[in-house]
């Protein structure tokens, strides 16, 4: 393909890729503990860190790694803590995160706002060498403790009080989890954009379990669909010259809507089957068969 001769497309489809792979095991956990509208949170503060590297004349993406970071580490404290509850810590990241950004971008030498616009929504001209580097360090971070710690952040993330009683070190764990989402964001900006990231942490996740009923098949599925719709987005963004994150995104709701439809079939013979188990007169159907009220690892 003619696409791939061109150097800064061959960085764009390793770190979509990256991309593809990292949001959804990471968002497979979000969703199950209820908060998917985290990586939104961590994505506006993450702004400030962008705009930070613009005034230290460094890389934006380790300063907003940094940022990130502290971001939702403060938020995991205050929402762990009970001082106030989780929604308010998120709005404040929201609306810090944006407010600092633009102050700082138009503090810095020649900085504006424009130059925050291709961290906002991703752009595949902008992926130099050094990101494609910091992109995978940041993603094998990613992958080593969402797969390594898979147990037990689904633990966590199922039921704190259980994690607790069997003696996981929860909080650890929970701040663990927002540390590597934090780190998600970084990865994803590249290519989705900071405002549109969140969308991969979920869409291919909620996509995934509609056809799925465990937990690995739902996130093998997931990251297969990630994986896919994040090149897929990329390659379409070379040919129309569109931001590659609204690209990506939109690829990945109409994946979603399609695998929807295609499962209302399956989750009818499901409540037939589930009816069938409570009804005292039917045929017992065997234990492996049994529908489960949710994901199990």
């Amino acid at each position: 393909m003619e696409l791939l001769t061109f150097p800064f497309m061959q960085r764009a489809l390793i770190a979509a890729a990256l991309v593809g792979i990292t949001a959804p095991a990471i968002g497979i956990y979000l969703v199950q503990r209820r908060q998917a509208i985290m990586g939104d949170g961590i994505g506006h503060v993450a702004m400030t860190g962008v705009a930070l590297g613009f005034l230290l004349q460094t890389g934006p993406i380790w300063t907003a790694t940094v940022v990130a970071v502290l971001g939702a580490v403060g938020m995991e404290l205050i929402r762990s803590r009970g001082r106030t509850s989780g929604d308010v810590a998120l709005a404040l990241l929201f609306y810090g995160g944006m407010a600092g950004g633009v102050m700082i971008i138009n503090l810095a030498e020649g900085g504006s706002t424009a130059n925050l616009s291709s961290y906002l929504f991703g752009s595949i001209t902008t992926v130099a060498d050094g990101d494609v580097v910091a992109v995978c360090l940041l993603a094998a971070f990613v992958v080593s403790v969402t797969l390594g710690l898979r147990r037990q952040l689904f633990a966590v993330c199922q039921d704190e009080e259980f994690a607790r009683v069997a003696g996981l070190p929860v909080r650890l764990l929970n701040l663990l989890l927002a540390v590597t989402a934090a780190v998600t964001v970084t990865v994803a900006m590249r290519i989705v954009g900071l405002l549109l990231v969140s969308a991969m942490m979920v869409i291919p996740v909620a996509a995934a379990q509609r056809v799925t009923r465990g937990f690995a098949a739902t996130l093998a599925l997931a990251v297969g669909i990630g994986v896919t719709v994040c090149l897929a987005g990329t390659v379409t963004t070379y040919y129309v010259d569109a931001p590659s994150g609204a690209a990506i995104v939109l690829l990945a709701i109409a994946v979603f809507l399609l695998l929807a439809v295609a499962a209302a079939p399956l989750a009818r013979s499901r409540a037939r089957r589930a009816a069938a188990e409570t009804d005292p007169g039917s045929p017992k159907v065997p234990a492996g068969r049994r529908a489960s009220d949710g994901l199990t690892v």
